[in-house]
């Protein structure tokens, strides 16, 4: 295991390259390969939902037998992102090579891929586990025959997919280590310090995922169950002083 320690700059380190190459092989996949098979289907990370919750909503239409939480997709929604706007994966891409680069010359590729996968299942623990709330009211829902409180919390069982929640705990890291490098960020005309940056990004989330505004589709606790993974990983390791991850 590599010590933890200052090496040369690279501006494209190994593991944030192939990561790169890796989400944009399944990206191309997921818009070449749509008519033939549902690819994005097979990688997005669905809610855990009780059966008799399934079974209401493959009765009334709203979901298909196939669509429910699977084992492998803790891994596989992390290199899926949304067909439908290449934005949602050059933005996480762009900002993974930003900062991950950074970390990766610091820390090393081994230590890096173990904090960027545990920041991922980090965030799709948050989302599932927020997820099977609303969930279970949705089943309440149902079951009471409220059908105003089941259109209000049928936005829980929709999927999720991207590596957002990765790339926070990215970003929480590299303020940790670096909290006064001052940032350049969209539509704000002054350098803003990254700490700062990041407890405002980590604000937006938590405002958006406690309000759940109609027509977001973005998974909010998953980003923050990625910082939050990430920001305890790096408190630990700074805490422990340690120089290899065993």
């Amino acid at each position: 295991m590599s010590d933890f320690r200052f090496t040369r700059p690279d501006n494209f380190p190994p593991i944030v390259k192939n990561l790169i190459i890796i989400n944009v092989l399944v990206y191309v996949a997921q818009l070449t390969l749509a008519n033939r098979f549902p690819v994005t289907e097979w990688l997005l990370l669905w809610p855990v939902m009780p059966d008799k919750l399934i079974n209401y909503l493959v009765e009334s239409g709203a979901l298909e037998s196939s669509q429910h939480f699977k084992p492998y997709q803790l891994a596989t929604h992390l290199f899926a992102h949304s067909p439908s706007s290449i934005f949602h994966i050059f933005f996480n891409m762009f900002t993974l090579w930003m900062f991950g680069k950074i970390l990766e010359n610091v820390w090393g590729g081994q230590r890096f891929l173990f904090f960027y996968l545990a920041c991922g299942l980090g965030a799709a623990a948050l989302h599932l586990g927020i997820q099977y709330v609303r969930c279970e009211e949705l089943l309440q829902a149902f079951e009471a025959n409220n059908m105003r409180a089941v259109q209000e919390n049928i936005g829980s069982v929709s999927p999720a997919l991207g590596a957002s929640g990765a790339v926070m705990g990215v970003m929480v890291a590299f303020a940790y280590l670096f909290p006064n490098t001052e940032l350049y960020i969209m539509f704000i005309p002054v350098p803003v310090k990254a700490k700062w940056a990041m407890l405002g990004l980590a604000a937006i989330d938590l405002f958006g995922g406690v309000t759940s505004v109609s027509g977001d589709n973005i998974a909010h606790f998953a980003h923050l169950g990625g910082a939050l993974t990430g920001f305890l990983i790096v408190l630990y390791w700074n805490k422990m002083n340690r120089q290899s991850l065993y």
